[in-house]
């Protein structure tokens, strides 16, 4: 582990920027024929992804890795070097990593926790990031990663893949132009069995175990509380705690949520919003996760709102369409209605459909626009770096913050709700058309799936009121709410007040 305190890091970072203010934008003037070079923070399954992807771009060179568990680094690196001839530096402590002078930038695929305070230490050395999604595991933190990239004016792309699909673009353009009339509303998908025998379970132990022997504890938690390990997998897992994850709705979630964001022309922050769902169908395998495995949210964008949806528990033939939307084939992606037809649409594009569920002739895939499935989206990362143009980027952190904001809104509705019965439910959403149509649905999902809402009732959110320029929550609820706005971060892994 590094000696390195915070301080000590504080302090080198100031003097690489003040190194950066008289050499110019950029930490290392590239060339046309300049290798890029990038290293990976975070390298299990996501991470050993972006090693593989980023090394083949044309003119970028991986030459580090860092992982706070051993065996990932160890097993990552000897498997590069095997396949590619090439030895990587290896680091446990992203803090020594960011002093190496000859990275020139990082990708990030940490768990949920550390997003904020890499990206930050990151653009303070003078490194350019990719990060994955969510950009944030708070809202308060995702403004700082965009003031630090301005900061210290640095290339930070967020991992949403889909905002390099051309199909998507020429799609929205298509639709806010009025060909089928006006957005009535957008509704986001992400339908994926999680339930027993999937990663959906967090399998509890009787009393806290030892951590991995390859495992620094310390580093992995980082600015999240250092509670004991009380589960049997420490890795992946940590997505459905909320020390350290956001559920599914942060998890899949802020990909349709930027899809719904882009259909509506990006909007920033919406005024009202609350949230409907539980964690169903999984105690009985000593489950000790705390995220909602199904979930609504509503999120009251004038003039049409945004619905997303979770489903996590597979119907009991275990097929992984748990609802086939309108029956388009879409589970984990949007779609947007307007006056006079429909865009259903998932990772490749999709057709348009006319209001008596017709597929037409208009289609936006892959067969005539590029991008589609996330094609290019890291290269364009590359493009932006060397170009070191903000223009360039198709995923800006600012974009990445403000739709993984919306699936933090959510989850702060749902973690102030209360239990309350199908009845009592029906009676709060009213008049709301759109909510009480997934709300039904909701239902029937669960009772496919034997849930008794008598021994595991619904959750209820308050409909919550956010200040969108102060990114802060106003009115009822809003003094539990803005709690829930920033972490209490743990020595030394804090994402300053000013960055």
């Amino acid at each position: 582990m590094s000696k390195l305190s915070r301080r000590d890091f504080m302090k080198s970072s100031m003097v690489v920027g003040a190194g950066l203010a008289l050499a110019g934008p950029a930490s290392r003037v590239l060339g046309a024929n300049d290798d890029l070079r990038i290293a990976v923070v975070g390298v299990g399954g996501q991470g050993s992804g972006h090693m593989n992807i980023f090394s083949k771009v044309p003119g970028v060179r991986l030459v580090a890795i860092c992982d706070a568990d051993r065996d990932h680094v160890e097993k990552r690196a000897a498997d590069f070097e095997k396949s590619r001839g090439t030895k990587l530096k290896t680091y446990t402590d992203v803090r020594e990593l960011l002093e190496d002078k000859e990275i020139d930038a990082i990708t990030s695929a940490t768990p949920n926790h550390w997003h904020a305070l890499v990206t930050v230490w990151a653009c303070q050395a003078g490194k350019d990031v990719y990060i994955e999604k969510p950009a944030c595991h708070e809202i308060w933190e995702g403004r700082k990663m965009v003031e630090a990239a301005r900061k210290y004016d640095r290339i930070v792309q967020i991992g949403t893949q889909k905002r390099s699909s051309m199909a998507h673009k020429a799609a929205y353009e298509w639709i806010r132009a009025g060909n089928i009339g006006a957005i009535k509303w957008v509704r986001g998908f992400c339908y994926k069995g999680r339930g027993p025998g999937t990663n959906g379970i967090v399998e509890g132990t009787n009393g806290p175990i030892p951590v991995p022997a390859t495992v620094d504890y310390n580093l992995w938690c980082g600015p999240a509380e250092m509670e004991p390990l009380r589960r049997k997998d420490l890795h992946y897992v940590w997505h459905w705690v909320w020390n350290t994850g956001c559920g599914d709705i942060g998890n899949q979630g802020p990909h349709e949520m930027d899809l719904g964001r882009w259909a509506l022309g990006d909007p920033g922050l919406p005024t009202r919003a609350f949230s409907i769902g539980g964690r169903f169908g999984v105690g009985d395998a000593g489950d000790t996760g705390e995220t909602a495995n199904t979930q609504i949210a509503f999120f009251d964008y004038k003039p049409a709102p945004l619905i997303f949806e979770v489903r996590g528990l597979p119907t009991k033939k275990g097929v992984r369409n748990m609802d086939n939307y309108r029956r388009t084939g879409v589970d984990v992606g949007d779609c947007v209605q307007c006056e006079g037809g429909y865009f259903p649409c998932g990772d490749g594009g999709g057709w348009i459909y006319d209001n008596d569920g017709k597929r037409t002739s208009k289609s936006f895939t892959g067969k005539d626009y590029a991008g589609v499935g996330g094609e290019g989206h890291h290269e364009n990362f590359i493009k932006a770096v060397r170009s070191h143009k903000r223009s360039d980027q198709n995923a800006d952190i600012e974009v990445g913050h403000l739709s993984a904001a919306l699936c933090h809104i959510a989850n702060t509705s749902y973690r102030l709700g209360k239990k309350a019965t199908p009845d009592e439910i029906k009676a709060a959403i009213g008049d709301n058309a759109e909510m009480m149509d997934s709300f039904n649905r909701m239902l029937e999902h669960l009772a496919a799936n034997e849930v008794d809402l008598e021994k595991e009732p619904i959750t209820i959110g308050p409909m919550l009121t956010m200040d969108p320029q102060k990114e802060q929550y106003v009115g009822e609820y809003s003094e539990m709410a803005n709690m829930f706005l920033k972490r209490n971060y743990r020595e030394p892994f804090v994402v300053p007040d000013k960055v």
